[in-house]
């Protein structure tokens, strides 16, 4: 398989899973802005959900990029992301319909942690594939910003039990933090 064809599918996904979260927003009952009113936390969880979305498509798309080999190994790993991302419609739903809850702020979490392992092992795997001197091995150094946001995860995740707001809060630091495309990738290139 190319990597051509592992971004493609890995597209095709991604823009389906954002497919899956609009049509799970539900129409206000009313015609006036305040029945919108209860649909706010929905919209900013689908926001900050379409956020995470744009970021790992295209992130991705500038890390396979800088790779110019893949393996069975990085197959699977791409696989392992996709079924991370693929829950994310349905933690946004639930932390969307459940405001500020401990359990589905902190699933919702679970999700972003696994989904931001994934990537990790994802980036180890493509630059172990193409080599120690690799252009991607080499753009992805030490990955502080890959550790960091696993870290502030793992925080968020635990903090959503006694405070929800500072872990969603802690949920749209991470987001912000990768909103700019990885330059890592861009000045290898």
């Amino acid at each position: 398989m190319t990597k051509s064809r592992l971004e493609a599918f890995s597209d095709g996904v991604i823009a389906i899973l954002i497919t899956i979260m609009v049509l799970e927003i539900r129409t206000p009952h009313g015609s006036d802005l305040a029945s919108l009113q209860p649909l706010v936390p929905t919209l900013l969880h689908y926001l900050l959900s379409f956020a995470f979305l744009g970021i790992y498509w295209n992130n991705h798309h500038h890390m396979l990029h800088s790779a110019k080999h893949i393996s069975g190994g990085v197959l699977w790993a791409n696989m392992l992301l996709l079924f991370w991302l693929s829950l994310v419609p349905f933690g946004t739903a639930w932390v969307g319909e459940q405001v500020l809850k401990p359990v589905p702020v902190a699933a919702y979490g679970v999700i972003l942690l696994c989904a931001g392992v994934s990537y990790f092992i994802l980036a180890q795997t493509l630059a172990r594939v193409n080599g120690a001197e690799s252009e991607i091995a080499k753009a992805l150094g030490r990955d502080v910003k890959g550790k960091l946001s696993v870290l502030l995860y793992l925080a968020a995740v635990g903090c959503a039990f006694w405070i929800p707001l500072v872990a969603n809060a802690i949920y749209v630091a991470v987001a912000l933090m990768w909103l700019v495309p990885d330059r890592r990738f861009e000045r290898k290139a």
